[in-house]
């Protein structure tokens, strides 16, 4: 999708909420997730569709549970061409989740179930990066029906399908829907998009994407 802001200023990263310095995203005073750029470097332009595989603000609270699956090494997305490792995303200084430091790696949050477990489990990325699009920069093209595969460290793998594709403004964020329990597995991807702010540099929106366990 089209980044809306100036040529003359750069791409700048999508995501969730805030790692320190340039990198990352911000978290705003509603708990929602917010943009700031990345420098990172990165470019997944032009990327072919893969085939499926056989309050301070604060992040999501962590269940302390212990989950039955494996925990998840690899995101594939078929018709968007997403295919990328997953790293381990916890807790930044201060309570905020921390995000991917480039924009073409996805992360799971470890504070959330793993994919597969029951409850919303959270895999957040950046919509672009200062040097072109991100990993999630097609994510807004998902429509419910369409397929999402994690693959896990055991080798097995938890298929999803899209149920519901939203874009919510910053200042009006459903933490409790994103973020809260659920009777079955499901999963939510989440990037920034929306209008851009050249102001203050940020998008001033939220991609989340849900998405249920095929049984």
């Amino acid at each position: 999708m089209p980044i809306r802001r100036p040529a003359a200023i750069a791409f700048a990263a999508g995501l969730v909420v805030i790692v320190g310095g340039t990198a990352g995203l911000l978290l705003t005073r509603h708990s929602t997730p917010a943009l700031r750029p990345v420098a990172a470097a990165g470019n997944a332009a032009g990327v072919a569709a893969f085939p499926a595989p056989t309050g301070p603000i604060v992040a999501p609270p962590q269940s302390g549970q212990p989950d039955p699956v494996a925990s998840p090494v690899s995101l594939t997305i078929p018709l968007i061409g997403v295919q990328t490792n997953l790293i381990t995303l916890g807790l930044a200084q201060g309570g905020a989740m921390q995000v991917p430091s480039s924009p073409t790696v996805a992360g799971w949050y470890t504070g959330s179930p793993r994919p597969g477990a029951v409850g919303s489990a959270i895999i957040v990325g950046h919509i672009d990066g200062q040097t072109g699009p991100g990993v999630f920069f097609k994510l807004s093209e998902l429509r419910p029906g369409n397929d999402v595969y994690v693959q896990r460290a055991d080798g097995t793998i938890a298929e999803f399908r899209v149920t519901s594709v939203q874009t919510y403004l910053k200042d009006h964020f459903p933490t409790q829907t994103v973020y809260g329990p659920t009777p079955d597995a499901e999963l939510r991807l989440i990037t920034c998009g929306g209008a851009f702010d050249p102001a203050t540099r940020h998008y001033l929106s939220n991609i989340v994407v849900y998405a249920a366990e095929v049984k």
